[in-house]
């Protein structure tokens, strides 16, 4: 018997010493037992007979590794009886109410006993990923029973649905008009949108309202920072009291904004983030800075009660962007077409007006597709960005009025001076 298989013993037993040790745990404190003469007593006087302990886990999982490295029939014998044996002693205390944990578990390390054999890392990362779940009972149970809502529930398995389901199955290739258009790449812009939704869902469920207004700026402002600038001066008008958070929120939905456009870019053309890294970068930290001073300054003002939101993100936000997006691919590689680079950059700036997101997906396909130069990237997502910008200080002007627009707009020009900088020193 050489080293190895020593060295892979050792980790089969490890693995049955560390998940069986969390099922002895388990077993003395499940009924808030206590041990007497090697017996778990519960609060009842009677003996827990729990179907395995740290013993019997070590023992199963070399088991499984010494059946393994004979034969594999010989291991699928040894994992049929011990099920076997599972199932008998489950049904003998099926008046117990108790779960399948343990048992499940008995297998499961039996199966990584064998697994340490042949790939001994993988199998002791499991081991400790299954003693982490197990012992993470009461947390898990409280977040999902207590905390986790049937929506958030349900927003999650639409989100899991469109990401191992559906994504898998979408091609990876150029279609359409001017070949513009790669449905993957949309299909993953409508993931990372109801992502960062939930993300930012959670973030609120998780801080609460403490800092109020600007956290629900900067949540809100990753599905829309104009729309989100629009509420807050509608609530800023409508209540004055508030104007101080509100205005931090609006401006912190542009940092969202950044962040956002940055995720793009690496989920769809690297290189054209490379390009941009550092007019994100500032722009990104002189908007955060603006915000964070508005924020400090709004601290000592009362916040009314947020709104409690129950859903995670928008299916229907996530699909009209990325329907929205796959318009603006099409009239971008028409213009880049007819007109050259002038007409890439017009036809960015225009879009910008409504939405920034929807040009910088559309020229970083152009560049991951290869049907525009590196080099002619950057001015069209800088162009579309900056118009952005214009109108959401008209949406500012528009809702919140002269004193809130007043309050937001200097923070927007800050954010596009630095941008623009970035771009022009590196």
């Amino acid at each position: 018997m050489d080293n190895a298989v020593l060295l892979n013993l050792g980790v089969a037993l490890g693995i049955g010493l560390l998940i069986g040790a969390e099922r002895e745990r388990s077993k003395n404190n499940g009924l808030n037992g206590t041990v007497q003469n090697g017996t778990t007593q519960n609060g009842n006087g009677q003996s827990d007979n729990a179907l395995a302990g740290i013993r019997t886990f070590t023992i199963a999982s070399i088991l499984g590794a010494i059946t393994s490295w004979m034969n594999f029939w010989l291991l699928f014998a040894t994992v049929i009886c011990v099920a076997i044996f599972a199932a008998v002693a489950f049904y003998v205390r099926r008046d117990e109410r108790l779960g399948l944990t343990t048992e499940v578990s008995l297998l499961f390390t039996i199966v990584l006993g064998a697994l340490s054999m042949t790939a001994p890392i993988l199998a002791a990362a499991l081991a400790v990923s299954a003693a982490i779940l197990l012992s993470a009972k009461e947390p898990i149970h409280g977040f999902v029973l207590g905390v986790l809502t049937k929506e958030e529930l349900n927003d999650f398995l639409i989100l899991a649905g469109a990401t191992l389901i559906i994504l898998p199955l979408i091609p990876n290739a150029s279609v359409g008009p001017f070949d513009a258009i790669n449905p993957r790449n949309l299909w993953m812009i409508v993931i990372l949108v109801m992502a960062i939704g939930a993300l930012g869902h959670l973030a609120l469920r998780l801080i609460g309202a403490r800092i109020g207004l600007p956290l629900v700026g900067m949540a809100s402002g990753f599905i829309s920072s104009i729309a989100t600038i629009s509420a807050m001066g509608h609530r800023s008008r409508e209540t004055p009291s508030l104007s101080g958070s509100a205005v931090a929120g609006a401006v912190l939905s542009s940092f969202s904004t950044i962040l956002q456009v940055t995720l793009i870019l690496a989920a769809i053309s690297q290189a054209a983030l490379n390009t941009l890294a550092m007019p994100l970068i500032f722009g990104g930290i002189a908007i955060l800075v603006c915000g964070g001073i508005l924020t400090l300054s709004a601290l000592n003002q009362p916040v009314a009660e947020v709104t409690k939101v129950t859903q995670s993100f928008s299916v229907k936000t996530a699909l009209y962007m990325a329907a929205l997006i796959a318009v603006v691919l099409v009239i971008s590689a028409g213009l880049n077409h007819w007109f050259g680079q002038a007409g890439l950059v017009v036809g960015s700036a225009f879009v910008g007006l409504v939405d920034a997101h929807s040009p910088v997906v559309s020229i970083a396909s152009l560049v991951a597709n290869h049907q525009i130069a590196l080099n002619n990237a950057a001015l069209p997502i800088l162009a579309a960005f900056s118009f952005n910008v214009f109108a959401k200080a008209i949406v500012a002007f528009a809702s919140g009025g002269k004193t809130f627009a007043l309050q937001v707009v200097p923070s927007l020009v800050i954010q596009v001076i630095a941008v623009w900088v970035g771009w022009l020193v590196f």
